[in-house]
């Protein structure tokens, strides 16, 4: 049975900083395509970054700059660096794991369809 289990969500101030954790079970995340997506309030589900088999990555214009992922295949988890956070960055965090081809475009590698499995999620909040 896959699961992915996200950690590290919690509350900071403006400008603070938070790393994710997503441990993956069932499935060995080296052959996966693996992203980072999250849900505000009224809003819809949107990637914020992913990353390849081959390690290039794609972000929403949103946290680039910002946001780093990375993955750590001996622990079969990956991660979201998330830096400089603003009220903005409010949502719940996802990961998610997917078949991509390599020929798939950043646009599509940060759309939801992309991905087969996905965590539960996990809270964060910027509030001063």
């Amino acid at each position: 049975q896959v699961q992915l289990v996200e950690s590290g969500g919690g509350s900071v101030q403006p400008g603070g900083t938070l790393r994710l954790s997503c441990a993956a079970s069932g499935l060995s995340l080296s052959t996966y395509s693996l992203a980072w997506f999250r849900q505000a309030p009224g809003k819809e589900r949107e990637g914020v970054a992913a990353m390849r088999t081959d390690g290039r990555t794609a972000y929403a214009d949103s946290v680039k700059g910002r946001f780093a992922i990375s993955q750590d295949y001996a622990k079969n988890t990956m991660y979201l660096q998330m830096d400089s956070l603003q009220a903005e960055d409010t949502a719940i965090y996802s990961c998610a794991a997917g078949l991509i081809s390599r020929y798939a475009s950043s646009a599509y590698i940060l759309t939801r369809k992309a991905y087969q499995y996905w965590g539960q999620g996990t809270q964060v909040t910027i509030s001063s």
